[in-house]
């Protein structure tokens, strides 16, 4: 390990960055220096510039990848070497908005019938019947299981919070058939190694491959599953700031997305011209009939 990549690790650890976001940065860094054969504290910002430029047009990087290269590139220049150069020049790149892939209920069933491990379908329920990322099923542990207060402990999630999700009948007679299998010592799923859980890639190739022979032409991802949970909620009446506990959701607006794909809410909710039709209805005088003449 290089002095310079061993005091970027530190500086992140040092910000709680989590060992995801750690790998990412350090990843496309990595890839700074190949391109340029040299060590990144050796560039300027112009070529860093063009190396964005080739990334975007020779490599076909999507937008988000753009971005955590700008990302990890303003952590370096602007945390780690203190360049004299600002790094807020780096143009981040504009995110369509795309809507989340969405299973109906039928699809959920036909989906969770073609799991035929146990374990993987167990994690796979987790994702939906409480809402979690892939990241949370797989670093759930035993003890993380409140069955007195049906619920399910979440220990640092995303962005190092912790937070409590739902723990329904359902699931928690799913985990418990699960217990009794496998009997968990740590992690509610371990992995193959000792003292490891399974890993988030198991699990979203689990998921594929239930999709697959379920005959669902969806690209379904463990996501997919976290999206749908948040949509038939709110299909089903509860309340939108609920539903953003529940994801762990900072922000009310990255929750709304939901009510987008939710067909259920656009089909109930009332056009204005139904209200300008009703107006005209109550304002019209009702006919009266003539009187015959004599």
């Amino acid at each position: 390990m290089t002095p310079l990549r061993k005091r970027m690790t530190e500086d992140m650890q040092l910000r709680n960055f989590s060992p995801q976001t750690q790998r990412t940065y350090l990843h496309h860094i990595a890839g700074l220096a190949q391109f340029y054969q040299a060590s990144p504290e050796h560039l300027d910002l112009e070529e860093l510039r063009q190396y964005q430029v080739y990334l975007a047009g020779q490599c076909r990087y999507s937008a988000e990848s753009l971005n955590q290269f700008v990302s990890a590139a303003k952590f370096l220049y602007g945390v780690t070497l203190e360049a004299p150069f600002d790094t807020g020049v780096l143009l981040r790149a504009r995110v369509g908005h795309r809507v989340p892939i969405i299973l109906s209920q039928q699809e959920v069933e036909l989906f969770f019938q073609n799991v035929p491990s146990l374990r993987n379908r167990a994690g796979l329920m987790v994702a939906y019947g409480a809402g979690l990322r892939v990241s949370e099923v797989v670093a759930l542990k035993v003890e993380d299981i409140d069955s007195q207060r049906m619920l399910l402990r979440v220990q640092q999630g995303k962005g190092g919070r912790d937070r409590y999700a739902m723990l329904s009948p359902r699931l928690l007679q799913v985990l418990r058939t699960w217990y009794r299998a496998a009997r968990p010592m740590d992690w509610l799923f371990p992995g193959w190694r000792v003292n490891t859980h399974l890993t988030p890639s198991s699990l979203q190739q689990a998921c594929r491959d239930a999709a697959q022979r379920a005959g669902l032409r969806k690209r379904i991802t463990v996501h997919s599953l976290r999206h749908s949970f948040a949509t038939h909620l709110l299909e089903n009446g509860a309340d939108i700031r609920v539903i953003q506990v529940l994801l762990g959701h900072q922000r009310i607006d990255t929750t709304a997305r939901y009510t987008t794909v939710s067909t259920q809410v656009i089909s109930a909710t009332p056009s204005p011209l139904d209200h300008v039709e009703a107006r005209k209805r109550l304002g019209r005088k009702p006919k009266t009939k003539s009187k015959a003449t004599p």
